[in-house]
């Protein structure tokens, strides 16, 4: 016969049991392996901390390196996702089972009831909750994964001109097959492809009377420019989508090469990649990201020119949804196009500022179900980690803009020469602003002259209406007359 315990002893003994139990499925969490080493299972136990401590010793290596090289971390979640998304699921499934191990090396059979449902209770919400946040990761990269894929193709990339990439950003109505149809909005990002300082250029969809790039194909067919009756920059798509064999040897849609070759005849600057937004579903990228806070300095109507106007967007530092937004870009009741030109700029510099990393990881699936829906472009997915980080340094530089419209500019007579001349003193400022901080930065390095202390980064500040006397129209600081601020500013957040 066994010997006779006492029921104190028992109960000490089943409290000890528990404890152990507990203790292997605590030390599964915080070190996988370490409860098979020490209960003697010593060659999984040695395994499992192996590659414990390899992705340790792999995600301290990127966040290390990514502290003085963001370009090398985008780089790697770009190209990498296949790779990522299958050991995140390995590392699931072997967690959950060295969860399941630990808890039959706590001998379940051996506790008290209360005891045994407890364990059980504690694996499943250990095992649910590890296996499934690495799971859900995984779902997330392959989100990502199909995102680049749908949203980017594997065209050629195109080197920066003069140390700039030209990006052209396309805004307009769209449906099946009307891609690009007579854009409502239509802007270069020149961007720095060292500092990510960046330049908006903005074109006004009623100009007229511009020449062409030399040799393209839009060239040869208005030699002297497009001056017909009633040929205006946003035409020119309709133009290519009724003459689509006249672009057959392409690589862009009809309708896209024909606004390239028309913006690069006026701006002087070669177009790298486009990006066209269906401005109908752009509200759903702004409610993907969350809303975007802005300064709305008058009353802004929601629909008018030619149709009701049924509500208003009120005055105030607000956060807009994708609605709002959509409308304080695009409303006309009571404004002209040029200070909406200028809402535009306020809408691109807010989204810029906003959309932070943070913003982007914690809602990535949304905004990526948006933007396949929502924005065609022809960047390819190897440059995708060079914008990323272009991005990034963006952030944190001023915006400039420079808008070609009244009155400097006569958008029925363009004066293509001063176009020029302004773009150009444009870049060459963005340019000296770079080459600035970065002389700066190199004196203070090498001790010739102590570099000011950096100002700390301000938080978003509520913005207020202008002094009393400071023109506005339809909700943009300045007029016809004298030039809406946003149109033309060194510092695209102080004039929103």
């Amino acid at each position: 016969m066994p010997p006779a315990t006492s029921p104190g002893l028992d109960d000490r003994l089943a409290r000890v049991r528990f404890r152990r139990a507990v203790t292997l499925m605590v030390m599964t969490l915080f070190v996988p392996g370490s409860a098979q080493l020490v209960a003697g299972r010593r060659q999984v136990g040695l395994v499992a901390i192996r590659v414990w401590l390899s992705v340790i010793g792999v995600l301290t290596f990127v966040v290390l390196v990514g502290l003085v090289w963001h370009g090398f971390v985008i780089w790697l979640l770009v190209h990498s996702l296949g790779l990522v998304r299958l050991v995140l699921m390995v590392l699931a499934v072997g967690w959950a089972g060295l969860f399941v191990d630990a808890w039959r090396l706590g001998q379940p059979l051996e506790l008290r009831q209360k005891q045994r449902l407890a364990m059980v209770g504690l694996n499943g919400l250990l095992c649910f909750s590890v296996a499934g946040s690495l799971l859900f990761a995984s779902h997330v990269v392959t989100v990502q994964r199909d995102f680049i894929a749908a949203m980017f193709g594997d065209g050629t990339a195109s080197d920066p001109h003069h140390g700039r990439y030209n990006v052209l950003l396309l805004g307009g109505d769209s449906g099946v097959g009307r891609w690009g149809l007579r854009p409502d909005s239509i802007t270069v990002a020149s961007i720095d492809e060292e500092t990510g300082h960046t330049v908006l250029f903005g074109l006004p969809r009623n100009m007229a009377n511009f020449p062409f790039a030399e040799g393209s194909v839009m060239a040869e067919q208005f030699p002297d420019g497009y001056d017909c009756e009633g040929c205006y920059l946003n035409s020119l798509s309709t133009f290519a989508a009724d003459n689509p064999e006249l672009f057959a040897g392409s690589d862009h849609p009809a309708t896209v090469e024909a606004v390239i070759e028309g913006v690069e005849g006026i701006t002087g600057l070669p177009i790298n990649y486009y990006a066209m937004v269906n401005l109908k579903g752009f509200q759903q990228l702004v409610d993907a990201v969350g809303g975007v806070k802005l300064n709305v300095m008058d009353r802004i109507p929601i629909g008018g020119v030619g149709g009701p106007v049924t509500g208003y967007i009120e005055p105030g530092y607000q956060r807009l949804d994708g609605f709002q937004t959509l409308w304080f870009a695009r409303s006309r009741e009571g404004a002209d196009d040029y200070s909406r030109m200028a809402r535009q700029k306020c809408v691109m510099g807010a989204m810029l500022d906003q959309l932070s990393p943070q913003v982007v990881v914690t809602r990535f699936e949304q905004i990526a179900k948006a933007g396949k829906a929502v924005v065609s472009t022809d960047l390819p997915a190897s440059e995708l980690a060079t914008f990323m980080d272009l991005a990034l340094k963006a952030r944190a530089l001023p915006v400039s803009t420079v808008s070609f419209v009244p009155p400097m500019i006569n958008t029925a007579e363009p004066d293509i020469a001063l176009v020029r001349e302004k773009v150009a003193a444009a870049i060459e400022k963005s340019q000296s602003r770079g080459e600035s901080k970065e002389s700066g930065s190199e004196e203070s390095a090498s001790g010739d002259a102590p570099a000011a202390p950096a100002a700390p980064a301000e938080p978003h500040k509520k913005r207020r209406t202008p002094a009393p006397g400071v023109p506005m129209t339809g909700g943009s600081i300045g007029s016809l007359a004298e030039g809406y601020v946003a149109n033309e500013s060194a510092d695209l957040s102080s004039a929103c």
